[in-house]
Formats: C-alpha cells, structure tokens, sequence
C-alpha cells in the first residue's frame, strides 16, 4: 500500500493509537509528550508525528478545521490501520458553569453540522467509545484537573456562531442557540459530530476533550475571565488517556 493522498503517511508510518489536533502548529507540542516521537509528514493541514507511550507506537495528526478535513483524517488514518483516535482541541463554552481554562469531554455531539449526514441519517446519535471517554475522566481526575461531561454542539460555520445576528438565516440560528442552551449544552466546537460518526461508520474508537477558551454566555452575563489558549492541559489529558487505554488493552489481550 502506497501513501494515503492526503496524510502522506503509510501503514509503517503510524500506530495503532492516534491524538488528533486541528492546529497543525500543535502537533509537534503534543509530539514532545510522546518518546522518540519523530517527523513523519507534512501535506496541506495534515502534520504527522509518531512515537511511543508504554512501549507502543502513538502518532499525533492534525485535522484542519471542521468535519470534512477531520474525516479524511480519520479514513485515510483507518486505511493503515489505526484504530483508536483521541481528539483534542479548543470550544467556547455554552452552559453557564463551564469557564475559561477548564476541559470539556464531549459524551455526544449535536449533529449541525453537514458531513456527517453523508455517514450515517441524522437519527443516529452521535457519542464517543465508551472505554475511551471513561480514561479521559480518569485522566482529568488523576491531574486534578476540572472537568466537565456532557454534549457538544457541532457546527460548520464559526462566524455563524458569533455573528449570528447578520447572517441572513439569523431566525434559525438563534432560536437553536437558545434551545442549545435550555438543553445544558456544555460547548460548542466543530469536529466531534464528524468524528463519532465517521468512526462509528468505520467500526473504530473515538473520544474528545477540549480545553475551554472562552464562554460568550459567561461574558455577556458580566462575568469577568480571561481567555485560555494554553492546551497543555487538555494536551496532557489526552496523552494520559491514551496510556490507560494501552493499559487496558494489553489487558484485554
């Protein structure tokens, strides 16, 4: 099997356990978490490292913005043969007790977006592996790190979330907002809802964790909170995550 099109990468390239970044400028930060980590790829959004975590080999890849570059990430990382997939990015929170700076671990994701709809008919639920979601808790419990569980709205356009009042279907994407809210969403990001589906179409394990960066709710309630760009903690989440999860498979086998 040659390089896939889009990652560059083969089946020797990579392992069976992959984090997923959007940014590709966090990759080789996440990279530095791992041994040995090395260089493998780099092609239009997708930045490839792989190294090692208890002994097997990991690899970090980024995914660009949204769903559709997120899921020829994950096909073309399917396709050699990976098999469990960590996401880890940034939201804006959504419910009022989620701030700036802590993580988010999305346990469903609101399927408003459009890529998914190519997977799977919108009745399907759009949820993470368990096993993997449970070691992102434990992660989080283990570095004393706040957290929160629950669901995610998933959209593709960035500037109809914060600039919903001009756009011309601004009726649609406001009364959803609100029922967003009234329905304790946690956050709102881009990925998950792709991510799961693909993923569940693909017969393979998938979870998220995000590192808050604001909350619009929050601010235009008058709390005061400064933004959180720094991802180390949902970084060092993921990566913890991936090791119970290595745990817990040799276990298994």
């Amino acid at each position: 099997m040659g390089k896939q099109y889009h990652i560059q990468v083969d089946e020797n390239d990579v392992g069976r356990y992959v984090i997923l970044p959007g940014d590709p400028g966090r990759c080789e930060k996440i990279a530095s978490h791992l041994d040995d980590a090395k260089f493998i790829s780099r092609n239009r959004e997708f930045v490839t490292y792989t190294g090692y975590l208890e002994g097997k080999k990991v690899s970090v890849t980024s995914t660009g913005i949204g769903g559709p570059s997120a899921a020829i990430a994950m096909e073309e990382l399917v396709a050699c043969k990976a098999d469990t997939f960590v996401r880890i990015g940034t939201c804006g929170g959504i419910n009022m007790k989620v701030k700036s700076g802590d993580c988010v671990i999305a346990t469903g994701a609101i399927r408003n977006e459009g890529l998914s709809r190519e997977y799977a008919p919108i009745e399907f639920p759009a949820v993470p592996d368990f096993s993997i979601a449970t070691a992102l808790v434990n992660a989080c419990k283990k570095n004393k790190i706040v957290y929160h569980c629950g669901v995610v709205q998933c959209k593709d356009s960035f500037y109809g979330q914060h600039a919903p009042e001009r756009m011309p279907v601004s009726y649609e994407l406001l009364n959803k907002w609100k029922a967003w809210k009234r329905l304790g969403v946690l956050a709102s990001e881009m990925e998950s809802a792709a991510l799961y589906t693909v993923a569940a179409t693909l017969g393979v394990r998938c979870g998220s964790v995000f590192n808050v960066v604001w909350n619009q709710e929050r601010k235009k309630a008058g709390f005061v909170e400064e933004d959180c760009l720094n991802t180390e903690k949902a970084i060092k989440v993921a990566v913890d995550a991936i090791k119970i999860l290595i745990e817990e498979d040799r276990d298994v086998r």
